[in-house]
């Protein structure tokens, strides 16, 4: 049964949200048993270990670039409407946002996604980041933040389509985007040789990018399939956790797609994955400054991924296979500010033995 046949038994939202859920299971689990975190990476990166966690998030953002310029040179995928290329861009909120999200994520020890994983793990700190999470972005989606987010984003704005275009803008092709993608995958293969190189360092890694790949590439097919207009999209977690929030409390719930199944499939993705794994543990806080920590970085996280147009995955990943400029910025920001904050509330004393590898 193909789609075409599908959106027509079913309707393309029901058929999106179906994908929505499968992908989602398969990037959950891929990201749990792979211990895919931006956060994990940025302060590998930052204190100049080069380790595991760094090579899981090479692997995966090498995987995606691969996959989708891949895809996109043989014809089978076009992304040129997508809401990170054909709109109206901010890089005043991609860089701020960026700089935002990167120090929450360090304050809250894992980024979105990652809460996310943790939440169906059993970890609680996790779960109450994660609804602050939502309900920060929420509010700067339509709420009390909003007015400080368009004054924010209404900065330094960039016109959609090709300025918007990392690609066009340098001159450079869809296959020298695909180029791109395998150097950065020779820079994972070089950072592995440093770690243990565990199976699900390769295959989790590897799987969670190719997860991020297939949500262009599903959404897009439904989209050619259909007679109605339908909005191709990838993977992110800041508007979908805004939506089920809006979902859950509000008389008049978003209308069914993709982003319905996404966070379900995730959730379930990682409970089997740590499941199998035996790794389910409940966990909380230890004392009332970190949670004061947790609190204050999921703030920071909702407001910068609404800022940035995307969080690590959606923004760092699925935005930045594409070489959407502002996404690119929003990366750059998270990094810096991840690498700033990590410095100032995590950096051990000067006594300290050092953790570098030789």
């Amino acid at each position: 049964m193909n789609l075409t046949t599908l959106n027509e038994a079913y309707g393309e939202p029901y058929v999106l949200a179906a994908g929505g859920w499968l992908i989602g299971l398969l990037f959950g689990f891929f990201a749990q048993r792979s211990k895919f975190c931006l956060r994990a990476a940025v302060v590998e990166f930052w204190h100049r270990q080069f380790g595991e966690k760094l090579s899981v998030w090479l692997l995966t953002f090498s995987a995606a670039v691969i996959a989708i310029q891949g895809l996109i040179v043989l014809g089978d995928l076009d992304v040129s409407t997508a809401r990170q290329l054909a709109t109206r861009g901010s890089l005043s909120g991609a860089l701020v946002g960026g700089l935002l999200f990167g120090a929450g994520m360090i304050m809250t020890r894992g980024c979105a996604s990652r809460l996310l994983v943790l939440s169906a793990n059993g970890n609680l700190r996790a779960l109450l980041s994660g609804l602050i999470f939502a309900v920060t972005a929420q509010s700067a989606l339509s709420g009390a933040l909003s007015p400080l987010r368009q004054e924010i984003t209404n900065l330094w704005t960039v016109e959609g389509g090709a300025s918007r275009d990392l690609l066009a803008i340098l001159g450079l092709s869809h296959t020298t985007g695909l180029i791109i993608g395998c150097v950065w995958l020779l820079a994972a293969l070089y950072f592995t040789t440093r770690t243990s190189q565990r199976a699900w360092m390769w295959v989790g890694g590897i799987g969670t990018g190719l997860s991020v790949a297939l949500a262009w590439w599903y959404s897009y097919s439904v989209a050619k399939a259909s007679f109605e207009v339908v909005h191709i999209q990838g993977i992110t977690f800041s508007g979908p956790s805004a939506e089920w929030l809006m979902r859950v409390l509000a008389p008049n719930p978003p209308a069914i797609g993709f982003d319905f199944g996404l966070l379900p499939g995730v959730f379930l993705g990682s409970f089997l994955a740590a499941w199998l794994g035996q790794e389910l543990k409940l966990e909380g806080f230890k004392d009332g400054y970190s949670m004061r920590r947790y609190i204050v970085g999921a703030i920071f996280m909702g407001f910068g991924a609404m800022l940035a147009g995307g969080c690590a995955v959606g923004a760092g990943v699925t935005g930045g296979a594409i070489f959407a400029l502002t996404a690119w910025t929003a990366l750059i920001g998270m990094w810096l500010g991840a690498g700033l904050t990590d410095r100032w509330m995590d950096a051990p004393p000067a006594s300290a033995p050092t953790l570098m590898q030789p």
